[in-house]
């Protein structure tokens, strides 16, 4: 099963590759098939789908939602890049920015939804090392924003 099939079968459907927020490019392939996606924002039909500090304004759930839904860009992205997810051989690394509100501390918790969204969807591929890290701000008023790093066949 392609990943996209799975990713259906999951409920999921890939949303179209987001436009970069500046000058930069989404993904960009280094040496030996080394996979380098910018940090992703939750941007579903062109907003974000909440805005705040994640403790503050914003909830772990909704936290959690916006995790899957910078994984889901995040995956967009490298599906314009390569033109279907099956090249994809190895996610390498998530690191993901939480923008974080006075005394909140879950920041892992928040990323939990986005690294097994990944492990549903490629298997042993799409296990992963993984940096979480509180912010105060992200662009847009964004709570979170994650970056891949993968590896191609």
């Amino acid at each position: 099963m392609s990943p996209e099939e799975r990713l259906r079968e999951l409920g999921f459907e890939l949303p179209p590759a987001p436009k970069p927020l500046g000058a930069y490019v989404p993904v960009l392939e280094g040496p030996e098939g080394l996979l380098l996606v910018s940090g992703m924002l939750p941007l579903r039909e062109g907003g974000l789908i909440c805005r705040g500090r994640v403790g503050a304004e914003v909830g772990l759930q909704e936290a959690q939602e916006a995790a899957r839904w910078a994984v889901l860009n995040a995956l967009a992205a490298l599906k314009a890049h390569l033109a279907h997810l099956g090249k994809l051989r190895q996610c390498l690394r998530l690191t993901g920015y939480v923008a974080s509100g006075e005394g909140f501390f879950e920041q892992p918790q928040v990323l939990n939804p986005a690294s097994q969204l990944l492990a549903e969807v490629f298997g042993e591929r799409g296990r992963h090392t993984r940096v979480a890290v509180g912010v105060a701000a992200l662009p847009l008023g964004s709570p979170v924003e994650i970056e891949l790093l993968f590896l191609r066949d």
